[in-house]
């Protein structure tokens, strides 16, 4: 059996950044966000492989903790005058391999540009092997934009870009076709 914390400890644990938003780390490519997440029933479809649509939501979570660490918060931005919103414009994705019920995938997502309303992220998903190793499963290139609440592209705030800049990573993937 495994050591039982107190329900004190195991809420501090579960309250913790990592588990809950993923972390940043520092690679050869620059900064890059990763987080867990474990395949439950409700991920998969009737084949037992991963839902396909269930890859964006995973990048999308990706996104937003990468967001929400680097001090940027989709609550604030709809505080602001105007009110903002990121939107996704642009999506190309790749399956590499099929994910199943209890892999433990890492999310792994980084911003390669911020520019006027523009961000440009790249997301890989990986399933962690026992030995360690990492293997493909899949991955994606997302323009997003910066909108107002009527869908016009806005400038994203200096301070918001003074936010994101440090977190700038290079490219991880191999260009879209």
């Amino acid at each position: 059996m495994t050591e039982l914390r107190t329900r004190e400890a195991a809420l501090a644990q579960l309250g913790s950044q990592a588990a809950l938003q993923g972390v940043f780390c520092k690679t050869e490519t620059g900064i890059r966000h990763m987080m867990q997440v474990v395949m439950q029933y409700e991920d998969t479809d009737f084949s037992g492989f991963v839902y396909h649509a269930n890859y964006i939501k995973f990048a999308e979570r990706g996104r937003s903790n990468f967001l929400r660490l680097a001090g940027v918060e989709h609550s604030a931005l709809l505080q602001m005058q105007p009110p903002l919103a990121f939107v996704v414009g642009r999506m190309e994705m790749d399956f590499l391999a099929p994910a199943r019920i209890d892999d433990c995938l890492l999310v792994e997502t980084v911003f390669t540009q911020f520019r006027g309303a523009r961000l440009l992220a790249e997301h890989a998903i990986s399933r962690q092997t026992a030995s360690g190793d990492s293997e493909p499963i899949w991955q994606a290139h997302v323009l997003a934009a910066c909108v107002d609440l009527q869908g016009r592209a806005k400038r994203m705030p200096k301070t918001m870009l003074a936010d994101l800049t440090p977190y700038q990573g290079t490219a991880i993937l191999a260009p879209p076709k």
